[in-house]
């Protein structure tokens, strides 16, 4: 059973501080998303956007405050706490890919779900990559692929746990106009036939139109909301 109603995700006057550098890069975020719902974070470089991914995807920690996954206060988790929690209910898209260069894109899409089940399963990783329209590449290597190809596989890989939630940070930066926006249909496809919940980082604004809530971020705060 689901925990939390229909909030997914939940934070309550967050903070992030980089005492290294004396910024304050979170600065009393109060944000509650629903589940199956999808939504762009907007802002500049250096906004807090970014930052703000990270720590409603339990990759980091607030300074102050309260962060919910499902009604769980994951800021009060350790690590092997907050690592099952990205396990079983977020996966991530990144700017970059971060496809493992040397596996095959069968072999990367298997991978969490070795990691996580322990044991590879070859036919869930075809059907993932059918889904995003690569099974013809399953054993081709990144470097054999297009940026645009790749972020297919990224997305494939990130869906291997069926997890609810999906978080994209910039994931048409490195693509073009085109790439961009097969990657954009591909996640609205996603969230309007699967359900599943989209919170999106980017600086591009034609690519935030394509979700029902735009929040934008600034200094650290969200500044203004959009809601289609």
């Amino acid at each position: 059973m689901r925990k939390g109603g229909g909030i997914v995700i939940k934070c309550v006057d967050v903070w992030k501080e980089y005492e290294s550098a004396r910024v304050e890069a979170l600065r009393g975020i109060n944000l509650e998303i629903k589940r199956g719902k999808r939504i762009a974070i907007l802002g500049p470089s250096g906004s807090g956007k970014s930052t703000l991914m990270h720590i409603i995807g339990c990759l980091d920690k607030p300074t102050k405050g309260k962060v919910y996954v499902n009604g769980i206060d994951v800021s009060t988790l350790n690590e092997d706490e907050l690592a099952k929690i990205r396990g079983s209910t977020i996966g991530f898209v990144f700017q970059f890919f971060y496809l493992v260069p040397y596996l095959s894109a069968l072999e990367n899409v298997m991978l969490p779900i070795l990691l996580t089940k322990g044991k590879a399963d070859k036919k869930l990783a075809l059907e993932l990559l059918k889904k995003v329209g690569m099974e013809h590449r399953a054993n081709h290597l990144p470097s054999q692929l297009s940026g645009g190809e790749r972020q297919r596989i990224a997305i494939a890989r990130a869906l291997a746990n069926n997890p609810e939630i999906i978080l994209a940070d910039e994931p048409t930066g490195n693509l073009d106009t085109k790439r961009g926006k097969e990657i954009m249909d591909l996640l609205v496809r996603l969230n309007k036939e699967e359900g599943k919940t989209i919170v999106m980082v980017t600086h591009d604004l034609e690519m935030a139109k394509k979700m029902k809530r735009i929040l934008y971020i600034k200094d650290g705060k969200i500044v203004k909301e959009v809601k289609k």
